[in-house]
């Protein structure tokens, strides 16, 4: 372990490595069922978040061209917000704290060297979503945010991510999701003009 934490730009331990050890601690001490049940929604939960922009597509449909245009861009800003955390990632080149800290057993397989910690992508994935939904429709927007708070708890759970990695992603995936949700309303007058044409049929209702 002391070749990472030689080379690493970010050393995650000072800042919440106590409190990620606690959490770790509890986590393992939790029904086995319950555990499970943890495990597999940090694993798979981002499929919520899928159904959730499908679902603010189909109602968008019944709304105003610039709810729509912004439903139809969701998936699309989902992916600039992951290729941004991405980016980011390996600039701050931050060890996952089950490789670098004595986690003991994590309710999910730690990643292997090189695949770093800080912003967390499943929590960037689902704040984006999110922040997107909120400016759709604002009764997905609530779950929608539910559901990313969730996955960023869960994330600690699991042993992958510091505390401080779930924080930044959600900032990051707000701000991403928001600000592109904004520039995506603007195509409402193309969505108002495909309203008229071949596409009406999956634009409106």
């Amino acid at each position: 372990m002391s070749g990472p934490t030689t080379t690493l730009a970010l050393d995650g331990r000072p800042i919440d490595g106590g409190l990620y050890q606690r959490i770790d601690q509890w986590a393992q001490h939790l029904p086995v069922p319950v555990q499970h049940a943890v495990a597999a929604f940090s694993a798979y939960g981002l499929a919520l978040a899928a159904v959730l922009m499908l679902l603010g597509w189909w109602r968008a449909r019944r709304t105003d061209s610039t709810a729509v245009a912004r439903a139809l861009a969701a998936p699309l800003v989902v992916v600039v917000a992951f290729a941004a955390d991405t980016l980011l990632k390996s600039v701050l080149r931050e060890p996952r704290p089950c490789q670098v800290l004595d986690a003991g057993r994590t309710l999910e397989a730690c990643p292997a060297a090189g695949d770093w910690s800080l912003p967390s992508n499943h929590t960037v994935i689902v704040f984006a979503a999110a922040a997107v939904l909120w400016q759709v429709d604002r009764r997905l927007g609530g779950p929608a945010l539910l559901l990313a708070l969730a996955m960023g708890v869960s994330r600690v759970l699991v042993g992958v991510h510091y505390p401080h990695d779930v924080a930044l992603g959600a900032a990051v995936g707000l701000a991403a999701g928001y600000g592109l949700g904004l520039l995506a309303g603007r195509a409402a007058p193309l969505v108002e003009r495909a309203r008229d044409g071949r596409l009406r049929r999956w634009l409106t209702v």
